[in-house]
């Protein structure tokens, strides 16, 4: 005869998850008494077992007594006892220590002595989802004390689960501390993982479009590219045109819809092949390089060109030279003030700069081609009557430069916004209708100033609001959301897609944030059951408010997310963490938002264990 009992202890922690102590234990009676096993995760772990009177099943709190009987095995939640993995979020599985109850039961006052034949609970499977709070076990009063002893684990010592003993009624508890966090030991990257980062598919496109055009730009210099001496127009215009069509929101949105369409079905099928799918993911991350790329060319070719006025001064006139001259130095400053350096601590200095100094540039550039090709050089007469001018491929381009850059701003709106301030650290801002995941927005307290992006949260198209997580150790725009919260703010109502939204041409994927990351990864994990969650952050729920709290706990299942409170539990190891989900859950691919030193960690460990990742790039 035989009864499975199953005891579960629930304990109330940050955001409403519990943490569940499960525990199955087979009884039988008069089954012989067995000994014990070396192996921490076989059944018969420990010290031999001696009959027991009267044992009591713990069931929701009650205490019933049932026949005599032997223990005869411990479950830790598989068939083979060991210890079963729980990917619910900060769950943890334990077990009952096994005890001796060698003598009749003791009163609550009654001494205890130690036992050293006894050995300590096995340690859970996965220790980053322990929470450090004491659970309480009820159990059988004792007449001897539970003894420690130390665990062996891969040959090294590990320390045990500290039990101190203590009487209350008719009823003894053995208090269990939760071990701490995993010590952090991040992965060291070998040289060669730290260049095939460095060289990503940003910097391949930067380098194959400069390559080309400074190659060309040699060879008409020696006079062997003669199309490119009758055409430089062209080449300046054209690089200029095509790093203006990279940065546009709407070409951008096109570009990802039209991939997210063709390679959607991926999902369902096993073409095309996962390499082709991250292909196009980094692809479309990595346009900035074509960007870049294709500025500086722009600029180098516009440099050529004033030069070239210059050296034939006698058939030019002062006009064209003089424009031409203006034009390029308000390209270059344009250009240099997007450099990274620039870009990343002089927010404010480069946004005014590229933007302003930008549009001066496009302003001379129209003069620039009106009077170049106005111009009869070998008549040294001026022509306006137009044949000339639209019969070069340079006023197309022009045209079509200024329509890329006018469109964006045709969609900006003043909107409505209201501004939760659940701590002095954060701003969670809310607007009017929902959208699809992946995006990010831009806004700005005025019509053309200090635009900045943030992610979007959102619970699909049909939701009421999509929110944005503004952090105040960001700078001084966020900080001014949270000390003078506004009631209407300036935002692009087209907004830009970001690296997530190609999640959906992946079958399964853990999306990794910490901090204020949450803003650009939660609507991934809230639109798809597919994609697992891990936030890691201080006191999430008090520093985030209910706002982001409520669509965590609505939208996304228990054994879909895992919030690491790095307050409580301290840093984690995160690529172990990572690492053991990423297997768990089956995921084909990592997306990761955090700041640059969390970015560089997690992107190396990834490269390392060889697991897909595309991390946070500070290039918008």
């Amino acid at each position: 005869m035989s009864a499975n009992h199953n005891f579960d202890a629930a304990n109330d922690i940050e955001k409403g998850h519990g943490a569940s102590l499960s525990i199955d234990t087979t009884m039988s009676v008069g089954s012989p008494v067995q000994h014990a096993s070396n192996d921490p995760l076989s059944p018969t772990f420990g010290a031999t077992f001696s009959p027991v009177v009267s044992p009591l099943v713990l069931s929701n709190g009650a205490v019933t007594e049932l026949p005599t009987q032997n223990i005869s095995s411990l479950n830790l939640g598989s068939p083979n006892g060991a210890a079963t993995p729980s990917m619910h979020a900060l769950t943890s599985s334990a077990a009952i220590p096994p005890m001796s109850l060698d003598a009749p039961l003791a009163t609550a006052a009654a001494a205890t002595t130690p036992s050293a034949d006894l050995p300590a609970p096995p340690k859970p499977a996965l220790i980053h989802n322990e929470h450090s709070t004491t659970v309480t076990l009820p159990v059988v009063p004792l007449s001897k004390t539970v003894s420690e002893e130390k665990l062996k684990s891969d040959g090294k010592k590990e320390q045990p689960y500290p039990a101190v003993e203590k009487n209350a009624g008719d009823v003894q508890h053995i208090e269990v501390q939760k071990p701490a966090a995993p010590a952090h030991t991040p992965i060291v990257a070998t040289k060669w993982v730290k260049f095939q980062l460095w060289y990503n598919t940003y910097r391949k496109f930067f380098t194959v479009v400069v390559l080309f055009n400074f190659i060309s730009i040699i060879l008409t210099c020696v006079g062997r590219f003669p199309y490119a001496q009758k055409n430089v127009g062209g080449f300046i215009l054209g690089n200029l045109c095509t790093a203006v069509l990279m940065r546009n929101e709407i070409f951008g949105r096109i570009l990802y819809f039209l991939v997210n369409l063709l390679l959607r079905k991926a999902c369902q099928s096993r073409w095309p092949p996962l390499c082709i799918r991250l292909a196009a993911t980094s692809t479309l991350q990595h346009l900035g390089g074509i960007h870049s790329g294709c500025a500086l060319s722009g600029t180098a070719w516009l440099v050529y060109h004033v030069v070239w006025l210059c050296v034939h001064a006698s058939v030019q006139h002062k006009a064209v030279i003089a424009t031409g001259i203006v034009t390029n130095i308000a390209i270059i400053i344009s250009v240099l003030s997007a450099f990274p350096w620039v870009r990343n601590n002089r927010h404010n200095l480069f946004e005014r700069h590229h933007r302003f100094v930008g549009w001066t540039g496009l302003i001379f550039t129209w003069i620039f081609v009106m009077l170049g090709n106005g111009y009869d050089e070998e008549n040294g007469v001026w022509d306006w009557q137009g044949r000339q001018i639209v019969k070069t491929q340079d006023i197309y381009f022009v045209i079509c430069m200024t329509i890329l850059i006018a469109l964006p701003w045709i969609f900006t709106r003043k909107v409505k916004v209201d501004v939760e301030i659940p701590s002095s650290k954060v701003a969670i801002l809310r607007f009017e209708r929902g959208m699809q995941q992946g995006l990010l927005g831009r806004i700005s307290r005025t019509s053309i100033l200090e635009y900045h992006a943030f992610g979007t949260i959102s619970e699909g198209k049909h939701a009421k609001y999509h929110y944005m997580v503004c952090g105040t150790p960001s700078g001084d725009f966020t900080r001014g959301l949270v000390e003078n919260p506004p009631t209407h703010i300036w935002t692009r109502e087209i907004k830009f897609a970001g690296v997530s939204n190609t999640s959906t041409l992946y079958r399964r994927g853990i999306r990794i944030a910490t901090g204020t990351g949450i803003g650009a990864a939660l609507s991934t994990c809230l639109q798809s059951k597919d994609w697992f969650l891990i936030w890691i952050g201080s006191d999430q729920e008090k520093t985030f408010g209910k706002t982001i709290s409520g669509l965590i706990e609505n939208g996304i299942e228990p054994e879909r997310r895992i919030l690491w409170d790095s307050k409580k539990l301290k840093r984690p190891n995160t690529m172990k963490l990572l690492k053991e989900t990423y297997d768990a859950w089956g995921a084909e691919v990592v997306l990761i938002t955090s700041n640059y030193g969390g970015n560089k960690e997690m992107m190396e460990g990834c490269k390392m264990l060889g697991i897909p990742a595309f991390g946070t790039l500070w290039d918008f």
